[in-house]
């Protein structure tokens, strides 16, 4: 952790300055924050309530930020149960699957307006979305956020060893939808 992380904490456990250093959190983590939950739910206003419902618990819950992992590491772990839990609910409420809900979100992708990829995105999020909840994390943690295995393991509290063979499996998955039809 290095002095400035140390001291935006220190900043954000005072209740004087809260306020002020978490605005500065927020320009500092937000656009981050934001492509990681949208990769797991897929629509941008979704991924906009996550990321609104990620950052209150943040605020709420700084108090027992202990630094035994970095700041963004946390909330990134933060952002990822709060996206696992909203995909969680909205297949409890329309009482389908969670793979439904991430499939119709896809489905979904050409008329956002937020969406600026072509075919072949939306075949990859296909792909994805074919893999178990715990490689597609791993996947877009490392294919698209370059996240390394040491930081991923204090992210998903699993192995180093675990993700790269989740990442393996991943990739040749990936590999062998997108090269069928």
């Amino acid at each position: 952790m290095d002095t400035n992380e140390k001291e935006l904490i220190h900043q954000l456990q005072q209740e004087s300055s809260r306020d002020i250093a978490f605005r500065t959190l927020m320009a500092l983590y937000k656009e981050r924050l934001y492509w990681h939950i949208r990769k797991i739910v897929i629509s941008h206003d979704d991924a906009d309530d996550v990321l609104q419902n990620t950052f209150i618990k943040v605020y709420r819950s700084i108090q027992n930020f202990k630094g035994e992992s970095k700041l963004y590491s946390w909330m990134y772990r933060i952002a990822t149960n709060e996206s696992i839990t909203f995909l969680n609910k909205e297949a409890k409420r329309k009482q389908i699957s969670n793979e439904e809900v991430k499939t119709n979100a896809i489905n979904n992708l050409k008329a956002d307006v937020y969406f600026e990829g072509d075919e072949i995105q939306i075949k990859l999020q296909k792909a994805i979305a074919t893999l178990p909840q715990k490689q597609q994390l791993v996947f877009n943690m490392r294919y698209f956020d370059e996240v390394k295995y040491k930081n991923m393991s204090e992210i998903l509290d699993t192995s180093e060893g675990a993700l790269k063979s989740s990442y393996h499996l991943a990739v040749k998955k990936i590999e062998a939808f997108l090269t069928q039809d």
